[in-house]
């Protein structure tokens, strides 16, 4: 890659070219700055077209945005509410990760630049909303070309008109914002965690209470999602259904190279027709399938092992989906594969039944956790009857997680909402969550017969709330052990031999 300033070991210092240019530049470390002389200067002040205006269209969600925010304003009249979008992180020296907004500031604002805030402004009528992004660099400057964040370097960006015809917002230099912040008065709530220089130019006119506060508000908020969020939900879900495809199409090429295979293969749908995967995907094959989180996919794929794929594609308006199915490698599931499957399948059947209007949000784990404590009472690794094994827990040595949780701009969605509005609540129509029962049988437990040990399997749909029940999202992919076993054939040529 192209050599980068070195934000770790660098000296700051001022580089003035003219007097036009003063902002704070870093050093690299071949001493390149801030020895530029006059004529380089001058040579990179001209000979640059004149940057057309572009026409951009508004966001498809700019109507939402603008209904989300208004329902802010009327959360906290009279109030400072800034919600930045966060910074580039390190990933290591002077490379970072790559960027992606904070759910809060593109919930309320659908952009994603590195460096945004927005800022709701307390006025008469409640608040003036004012987007505070980077403008376009000036050529006439060394910011063009001597900055980290220079259009040389990373690329054009909108101008603050464009970024108002897009946003449907008022917008601002945001390398004023931090003055224009010490300069104003008033009480002010901010989303913390994303922005240090922000957060400083407010410290003294905030509390973490408050704060807390405000980060709560924005998460219930997401709790029931509109038409615009639905519709990049089924998006993502759509296109993560031809990742599991390109998946079980190329699994002949994992055997050879094992769980990374895998874990490429859906990241290349992923990044073809979204923006990236959600999360980490989990591609755990044989005894990797009772670890929970197998993060690590480098371990091989074998022929009458089980799959574990548990991933999700991002759209390219931060929205996931999250999804596992458990696979046969081979094609077909052998006898103890298909009974720890088939009790997970009716799990799941059972929590999918719980989900409708008014049902408390509880009732589709309790569901699906019955039938699990059913089925290992039955099959002899608990003393019954299952009742008592779910009022003791003591199904979660194999169970492990809870059954589900809401889903959207993040995987875990509405974390920061409150226990009375989302576990201990009730289901509305617009919720969205997960319903992902499962059976981890670890390698070394001795608790459990030989042939179970190393097995895991997990059943992950996504689901929405609807008026009269509820419709699965991720329908397009087959969950019942016998449609899996018809499905992976459609798409593999030679299926391997039944048990």
């Amino acid at each position: 890659m192209a050599e980068e300033l070195d934000p770790a070991t660098a000296r700051t210092v001022q580089v003035q070219l003219d007097g036009v240019f003063t902002e704070p530049i870093k050093q690299r470390k071949n001493g390149f700055y801030p020895d530029v002389s006059h004529e380089l200067a001058e040579h990179m002040r001209s000979g640059w077209a004149k940057p057309e205006a572009r026409n951009v269209a508004p966001i498809t969600q700019v109507a939402e945005t603008a209904a989300r925010r208004l329902e802010l304003s009327h959360r906290f009249p009279g109030e400072w509410l800034v919600i930045p979008a966060g910074r580039l992180k390190t990933r290591s020296n002077d490379t970072a990760y790559a960027f992606r907004a904070a759910t809060e500031y593109a919930y309320l604002t659908g952009d994603q630049s590195e460096g945004g805030v927005l800022v709701l402004a307390p006025n008469a009528t409640g608040h003036r909303a004012t987007l505070h992004l980077l403008p376009r660099s000036n050529r006439e400057s060394g910011e063009f070309w001597l900055d980290e964040q220079g259009e040389l370097w990373v690329g054009p960006r909108h101008s603050l008109t464009e970024a108002e015809q897009m946003y449907g917002l008022n917008t601002a230099d945001v390398r004023d914002l931090p003055d224009m912040l010490r300069r104003s008065s008033g009480p002010v709530r901010i989303v913390r965690g994303h922005d240090a220089q922000v957060e400083a130019a407010v410290a003294d006119r905030t509390t973490a209470h408050r704060d807390e506060e405000l980060l709560v508000f924005l998460s219930e908020a997401r709790l029931v999602k509109d038409a615009f969020e639905i519709g990049e939900l089924q998006k993502a879900v759509d296109s993560t259904v031809r990742g599991f495809e390109d998946v079980v199409k190329n699994l002949d090429k994992a055997q050879v190279t094992g769980e990374r295979y895998v874990e490429g293969t859906f990241f290349l749908r992923a990044r073809v027709e979204g923006n990236d995967v959600g999360y980490g995907s989990t591609c755990a094959a044989g005894p990797h399938t009772s670890t929970l989180h197998w993060a690590r996919n480098d371990g091989p794929v074998v022929p009458g092992d089980l799959l574990l794929l548990d991933a999700g594609v991002e759209t390219h308006t931060l929205y996931t989906a999250d999804v596992t199915r458990t696979l046969p490698i081979s094609g077909r599931y052998n006898a103890v594969q298909r009974k720890i499957y088939d009790a997970v399948y009716e799990a799941q059947e059972a929590g999918i039944a719980a989900v409708r209007p008014g049902a408390r949000f509880r009732d589709f784990h309790d569901a699906a956790q019955l039938v699990l404590a059913g089925k290992l009472v039955e099959w002899g690794v608990l003393q019954g009857p299952a009742e008592r094994v779910l009022e003791l827990g003591l199904q979660r040595r194999w169970t492990l997680h809870g059954t589900g949780h809401m889903l959207g701009m993040d995987v875990h969605d509405c974390a920061a909402a409150r226990v009375e509005s989302h576990v201990a609540g009730t289901l509305a129509p617009g919720m969205v969550f997960t319903v992902e029962p499962g059976l981890y049988f670890q390698p070394d437990d001795l608790t459990v017969p030989e042939e179970y040990r190393g097995t895991g399997v997990r059943i992950e749909d996504d689901i929405l709330v609807t008026e009269d029940g509820s419709r699965l999202l991720s329908a397009g992919l087959p969950r019942r052990s016998d449609e899996v076993e018809a499905w992976m054939a459609s798409l593999r040529p030679t299926p391997g031999p039944r048990d």
